[in-house]
């Protein structure tokens, strides 16, 4: 498709703004959820399991009930005689038998018995929140502890207890994706096959704002507001309804600023409907807010999956076919995001930017006592990629061809684009090849020997690793677009995405000050009010910029085309002579022109005369575009001392291909995140349990994140190759970092070590980790 060229000046699409969100957050003026406070409000705690699995034999809550400035104290009973369901699962996976993904129920309140550490089991309300927490210390819970199983292999034994009934082996779907029999028929075929057993680790997502949720119900409207940090308030009021048995007109859902999410936020939990039920009963404002303790056993968490990978090739070395066998971790019950995450993203994505004709992905995700997992940035687009890169660097090790050389071998060309994957997924775009010089000549690739020879002299080792990463991103779907116009000339854009840190008014003003010529700061943004939206996507799956991009557009069409009648009538002139341009409508061939301002309060000022439009406010359902494939070459080096095991990641290039990028600013800062995200989970960051279910990482005192100090400076460039498929030729670039950083900085460490005759080390690479390898390798 031709992309349009939006704008001109510095505002406009592609131009490096700095983001309008940033002053009044940097003063201090952010309100997140737990900065609200109600008139009245009670707050309220829960008590969770303190072990891992287990039969619930009592719960006493007397002396909590009875203890001051307690209004209530509720166990499942409570939810039960609410009549609240829940918590909803709506994915429509398919095991490879062709049935349905079992979905047990998950409890609001636990019922007879505990799967995990942290389940909630009861709720207690009162006048402050030191009061509930004392009251909280009162009750007492028996349970008769049951055997744990706090990983896959061991969960899938035939010596593990079953945690639900309604799936026998703890495992709730055995999926398949690809052509198994093309698959096996390559591997019969190939001249060499290389394997590899891989973990990707599991995480805590860590947002900087923890999860927070305040109820209020009014009695006179019959109606609940609730405020939460969400990625998508739409999407969170329907669900919410589900659960309560409501209709969704009834629930408002308000979110203000949110402190990070990626995609630990988008779903309801556990309290949610608590605190609601809480203030219809109490008849006042009910708010939760989780410490961080309570967080890491309630959040839900990310990745946490292992898999025999193996890659089959011909004699040069190119790509025949790739199989996968994956064991998933979901905890103890089902996220609504977690399976389709570990099941189909990670078969979406595994073949990056290969020619690779077959592949045959079979995941089957496990019921373990262990907290649950969600959505983590890029959900599951990371772990695919990560597969066929560790193969792919593996496999060029095995056979004695360059890592870089066996790769461009194999990449998809730019003549064949359209490309359909083995994956069935159809790259509209891409232009590989030329990226690969570009990303070598940004990671100085010539100068590399030197930097290793320089590390040797010191003692350490140097290695450097790449990947070449294809994301399948931006699923379609709808979204709002709403425009609104004030009577003081300001418009306001209605988006049904929600901005959770990644600036979405900057962004957005850009598009529409580009597309409708007006000025980029009399351009607002409204979000986060379920109240006034018709529908709603969220924010989510790199969508918003595309999604949001494409609703501002035809809106914008829309509002042409109604102010043409308007200026028309205005001008004296015919509406098909009129012309719209940088924020003006003109009569054709003439200076005749009256700008878009002026035309909308015409309209309202004359509602309903002449037949007109009566305001050029508009709102409509946008059908979003089909997915995007953003994609690009990650290099890095580390440098490792092989005295302590530690590893430093020296040097980082990046380039990427966004296609059409509305602000590189903010697009960079995005990459970086997700770099940074990528590098701590590779190593550093581990969610570990003991062999009886407890959290032994429950600090950030025992779980350790990436400081500022251990990151290097990151080299961004971009290769855009437009998308042909939207309205911008944008493709999706909030997750990519997480996707290129995990292979490129393990494939970096591998090749360091690969002297000692070390292929693999899992994740993450700690100092103890990589230190017992180089001593286990000279044993």
């Amino acid at each position: 498709m031709d992309v349009p060229v939006f704008g001109s000046g510095p505002y406009a699409v592609s131009q490096p703004v700095t983001r309008n969100e940033d002053p009044r957050l940097l003063r201090g003026g952010g309100q997140y959820t737990d900065d609200i406070n109600l008139e009245g409000q009670a707050y309220i705690v829960f008590v969770r399991s303190p072990v891992a699995h287990g039969n619930i034999v009592s719960i006493d809550i007397s002396a909590a009930k009875s203890s001051p400035g307690i209004l209530a104290v509720y166990t499942h009973d409570d939810i039960i005689k609410a009549g609240y369901g829940t918590l909803p699962n709506n994915l429509p996976l398919k095991s490879r038998d062709g049935s349905a993904l079992i979905k047990p129920p998950r409890p609001i309140l636990a019922t007879d018995r505990v799967r995990n550490v942290g389940e909630p089991i009861v709720a207690v309300i009162g006048k402050t929140i030191t009061e509930a927490r004392d009251a909280a210390e009162l009750v007492v819970i028996d349970i008769e502890e049951l055997s744990v199983s706090v990983d896959v292999s061991s969960s899938i034994s035939d010596e593990a207890l079953q945690l639900h009934q309604e799936a026998p082996g703890n495992v709730c779907i055995d999926f398949q994706m690809g052509d198994a029999e093309a698959t096996s028929n390559a591997f019969e075929d190939a001249s060499h096959v290389t394997n590899i057993k891989i973990k990707n680790n599991q995480v805590f997502v860590s947002a900087m704002e923890p999860r927070s949720f305040i109820g209020n119900y009014d009695l006179k409207t019959l109606k609940y507001t609730v405020y939460t940090g969400c990625q998508g308030v739409f999407g969170m009021r329907n669900l919410l309804a589900g659960i309560i048995k409501e209709e969704p007109k009834n629930i408002r859902v308000i979110t203000n600023d949110v402190g990070g999410s990626f995609g630990m936020k988008s779903l309801p939990y556990n309290e949610y409907p608590v605190v609601m039920l809480a203030s219809k009963n109490l008849s006042c404002p009910v708010k939760w807010t989780a410490d961080r303790s309570e967080s890491m056993v309630s959040d839900h968490m990310g990745r946490g999956s292992e898999y025999f990978a193996e890659l089959a090739l011909d004699e040069n070395g190119m790509f025949l076919a790739a199989r996968v066998h994956g064991l998933a971790n979901m905890g103890g019950y089902l996220t609504g995001t977690g399976p389709h995450a570990q099941t189909v993203n990670v078969g979406k994505n595994l073949t990056c930017m290969y020619r690779t004709p077959a592949i045959d992905v079979n995941m089957q995700c496990i019921f373990t006592n262990t907290n649950y997992v969600g959505a983590y940035r890029g959900a599951g687009r990371p772990e695919g990629n990560f597969i066929m890169e560790r193969l792919v660097d593996k496999a060029s090790r095995e056979m004695g061809i360059d890592p870089i050389d066996i790769r461009r071998r194999n990449l998809v060309s730019k003549e064949a684009m359209p490309f359909t994957a083995a994956s069935g997924q159809i790259y509209d775009s891409g232009d590989f090849d030329p990226m690969f010089d570009k990303a070598l000549n940004a990671s100085d690739l010539e100068g590399f020997k030197n930097r290793r020879s320089e590390s040797e002299e010191r003692g350490m080792k140097r290695g450097l690793g790449v990947c070449a990463y294809v994301e399948v991103s931006a699923p379609s779907g709808k979204e709002m677009g709403g425009l609104r116009f004030s009577g003081d000339g300001r418009i306001t854009i209605v988006s049904g995405t929600l901005d959770y840190g990644q600036g979405h008014h900057s962004t957005f003003a850009q598009i529409l000050s580009a597309r409708l010529g007006v000025s980029f700061d009399k351009i607002d943004l409204l979000q986060g009010d379920s109240d006034e939206l018709i529908i709603g996507g969220g924010t989510g799956g790199s969508r918003s910029v595309i999604a949001e991009s494409g609703a501002i557009y035809e809106t914008a069409e829309k509002v042409i085309e109604k102010g043409s009648q308007i200026a028309g009538y205005i001008l004296e002139a015919s509406v098909a002579d009129i012309e719209y341009h940088e924020g003006n409508f003109y009569v054709a061939g003439t200076d005749k022109s009256v700008g878009i301002f002026e035309v909308a309060k015409m309209a309202r000022e004359n509602a309903g005369a002449h037949q007109l439009p009566d305001s050029l406010d508009t709102e409509l359902v946008h059908e979003t575009a089909p997915s995007s494939f953003p994609n690009g070459i990650h290099i890095c080096e580390v440098e490792i001392d092989p005295e302590t095991g530690l590893t430093r990641v020296d040097k980082y290039s990046v380039v990427d291909d966004f296609g059409t990028i509305v602000n590189p600013l903010l697009a960079e800062g995005q990459v970086h995140g997700g770099i940074v995200q990528g590098i701590g989970q590779a190593l550093m960051e581990e969610v570990i349990y003991s062999d009886d279910g407890q959290l032994l990482t429950g600090s950030y005192m025992d779980y350790q994140l990436p400081r500022a100090i251990e990151i290097p400076d990151i080299i961004f460039d971009d290769h855009p190759d437009p998308a042909t498929t939207n309205v911008l030729g944008a493709k999706g670039a909030g997750e990519a970092g997480c996707s290129g950083a995990l292979p490129a900085v393990m494939n970096a460490v591998i090749d360091a070590l690969a002297e000692y005759g070390i292929s693999n080390i899992d994740m993450p690479a700690t100092p103890y980790r990589v230190w017992q390898a180089i001593q286990n390798s000279s044993e």
